[in-house]
């Protein structure tokens, strides 16, 4: 027994240091091979009295039947995760390896009454039916002389449409596709060793989903690329690939699968998709595609008990519970106002003694900073007329003139990856007047996304501000980009923010309003130190406001913020705007990404005084405002997304839930549907699972544990 035991902790010692299908010779022994091949549990619905004369699925006993689960399973499956959640866990192996086979046991039950759930209700749509004639004779089709996983794969693409099935081949595909790039980029970087290493410069935060596929695009014409035929449609080449260090890339591959006995002897590995292990893949996808199906047919009846009127009693429960909640407690608020996103929401704020709300709200914040020689000189001034807190207000206001900005997009060029593209003039880019500026970013995300297109569209993030510089764009695969970035002053900035906001809201119903103003028409701006101080030698804070404005709907209707995220609302526009340009100049990269920005309270914050000052104000001001103002950091764009002071003296909630909107993306209505629906789905979905498995894995699961003892037994020396 201890031989044994050790004979299999270094088949997993191999496996492991190998990187799972990693080539190795230690494992293509005649005994690992057959020891692979033991049946370590089998799962048989029809064995359950359900499935026999008189039972509830006895009409569909012929579409289930024995599954069996090999110990390669086992093993591939803890070398693909066991081994990472054990070390996570803290488990022994015996408790690892029983897990593991529990999952998979769990999942072939899942498979199967996946199978006889569809055939009895009907797919995702009213002309999706099933029939056990119809899954017999699909099985069948894959012919008397194919594979058992042939034929497990014939029956399972019965249950999908031909959209679902084109799908799960595309991601297994690329899931090949993806495994070549990796073998092939470590070949071409052996072979570039002595060559210069490429950049390790940090690349600049990218918006939410830029470059994301569409999580149903499939592309039918997608192929694996070995290196022996042309690129297929659609695919990627790795950077300097060439077809000879493709075909190696493949001869790895096809070694890694061959020594983990997952390539038969004589099989024609010109023709991949021919092959046993392709065929053993299909099977896999088209288990997970079909267990998804039953998921989404799952969530629609789960939806469908979503009505209309319990949604708006879920949300005015919502709002009330809120009232009542926070009106005492504005600790408690404030920790759940900082956690708002699209699936968690504060409807009320404490409210004054009035009936409106505390001052609460959101701001984007777009830092311009000081250089680092500019930090240096204000550290060594000394304090203004003798400030107690040693402020230096008058040195800083000289040192803010000369405080230049830069766009800070260049890696978006020169990183691992060029997400840079060259705007046409259909493209209608904002150039700020300079018609050399020609780059965009994010094709994929910007141009081709949508329903239907390989991509999703970028959110939040408008797409035509050029880069703000001089770019020399490559000749040669072997030249690298040069950039020069435009410097500009406050003053540049602000002019490309409202030339480039004025140009978008002429399309999307904005403008800036009349009352914009900007504090230094005469340069008095920074003339003294006395300007900042009251009487009494407090600080004023209101004169360090450089610039100040709000962003109006252009026919007069009133900001709301249940229309911000809708893409179709000039809301959004206006949002996505300044989103880009945070992008573009924001050097507090904390701040990018977040949903709606940084929490304002009206009380005392942590804030540096001057930006407390200036965000308090503009969330006072309403959404859409925004102001202008230094601190010893440099200077503050800050723009007020969400203010609980636009809610009306006495009106419930800035938010409206509407029904007629559950549909429209970005909208508060969609998104309180979408939280309220996943809750529902996942408890619905989940006990639906909970009560298959627990109705079917103990009479219909064999489990044959002394054929993976040697697995289980590997922390013991006995």
């Amino acid at each position: 027994m201890k031989n044994k035991k050790r004979a299999a902790a270094l088949a997993l010692a191999a496996i492991m240091a190998c990187g799972g299908l990693a080539g190795c010779d230690a494992l293509t022994t005649t005994n690992i091979s057959k020891d692979y091949q033991q049946v370590i549990a089998e799962v048989d619905l029809s064995k359950s009295t359900d499935f026999q004369e008189g039972g509830k699925y006895a009409a569909y006993k012929d579409i289930v039947g024995k599954t069996s689960i090999v110990k390669r399973d086992m093993v591939a499956s803890y070398v693909s995760n066991g081994y990472s959640v054990q070390q996570q866990y803290g488990w022994s192996y015996l408790d690892t390896f029983n897990a593991i086979c529990d999952s998979l046991v769990n999942r072939q039950v899942y498979v199967q009454y996946a199978k006889v759930y569809l055939a009895e209700n009907g797919g995702l749509t009213e002309s999706e039916r099933y029939t056990v004639e119809g899954y017999k004779a699909a099985v069948a089709g894959a012919g008397a002389e194919a594979t058992e996983a042939a034929k497990e794969a014939a029956g399972l693409e019965y249950f999908l449409t031909e959209a679902e099935r084109d799908k799960a081949l595309y991601d297994l595909r690329v899931s090949v596709n993806d495994s070549l790039d990796s073998i092939e980029e470590g070949i071409i970087s052996l072979a570039h060793t002595d060559e210069e290493e490429t950049s390790t410069e940090t690349v600049r935060t990218l918006p939410t989903g830029a470059d994301t596929e569409n999580e149903d695009y499939y592309n039918k014409d997608y192929a694996i690329y070995t290196g022996s035929s042309a690129i297929p449609s659609g695919y990627e080449k790795v950077e300097n690939s060439t077809p000879t260090t493709r075909r190696k890339a493949y001869t790895q591959y096809l070694a890694q699968l061959r020594a983990n006995n997952l390539l038969d002897k004589g099989e024609n590995t010109a023709d991949f998709e021919g092959m046993t292990y392709f065929a053993m893949q299909k099977k896999s996808f088209f288990e997970s595609a079909l267990v998804d199906k039953m998921s989404k047919k799952l969530e629609q009846e789960a939806e469908e008990k979503l009505t209309k009127a319990w949604l708006e009693a879920c949300f005015n429960e919502d709002l009330e519970a809120d009232r009542a909640s926070y009106q005492d407690d504005k600790t408690s608020f404030e920790t759940a106002f900082d956690a708002i996103s699209d699936s968690s929401f504060v409807f009320a704020a404490p409210q004054a003694a009035d009936g409106s709300y505390e001052n609460y709200g959101y701001v984007i914040n777009i830092l311009l900073p000081f250089s680092t020689v500019q930090t240096e000189e204000l550290n060594g001034y000394s304090s203004d007329l003798g400030d107690a807190k040693g402020n230096k207000y008058a040195a800083r206001a000289k040192l803010l003139q000369n405080l230049k900005a830069t766009d800070q997009r260049g890696t978006w060029f020169t990183g691992e990856t060029d997400y840079s593209y060259k705007a046409e003039t259909a493209d209608g880019a904002f150039t700020g007047g300079n018609t050399a500026r020609q780059y965009l970013f994010f094709e994929n995300s910007i141009k081709n996304a949508g329903e239907g297109k390989q991509y999703e569209a970028l959110k939040n993030y408008y797409g035509k501000y050029t880069y703000n510089g001089t770019v020399t764009a490559p000749e040669t695969e072997e030249d690298e980009y040069v950039l020069k970035p435009n410097k500009i002053s406050i003053d540049g900035f602000l002019s490309e923010m409202k030339d480039y906001l004025t140009s978008v809201g002429t399309a999307k119903g904005f403008r800036i309003a009349e009352s914009y103003k900007e504090y230094n028409e005469s340069g008095s701006y920074y003339d003294t130190a006395k300007k900042y101080y009251n009487d009494d030698g407090t600080v004023d804070y209101s004169k360090f406001i450089y610039a100040e404005g709000k962003i109006e709907s252009t026919d007069g209707d009133a900001y709301d913020i249940n229309s911000l995220f809708d893409a179709s609302s000039w809301e959004n526009a206006a949002l996505s705007v300044i989103n880009e340009l945070s992008f573009a100049y924001n050097t507090d990269t904390a701040g990018l990404n977040t949903y709606l920005g940084y929490s304002i309270s009206p009380f005392k914050t942590s804030y540096m005084p001057e930006f407390e000052y200036a965000a308090q104000r503009a969330v006072k001001n309403g959404a859409g405002s925004f102001n202008v103002v230094p601190t010893d950091y440099g200077w503050h764009i800050i723009y007020c997304t969400f203010s609980f002071h636009d809610t009306p003296t006495g009106a419930n909630s800035p938010y409206a839930f509407n029904y007629a909107d559950i549909e429209k993306e970005g909208t508060f209505s969609y998104n309180y549907f979408e939280a309220r629906k996943a809750d529902a789905v996942s408890a619905y979905s989940t006990n639906m699972q909970t009560a298959a498995i627990n109705e079917y894995v103990d009479a219909c699961t064999t489990v044959y544990n002394d054929r993976f003892a040697d697995l289980t037994g590997l922390d013991s020396q006995s």
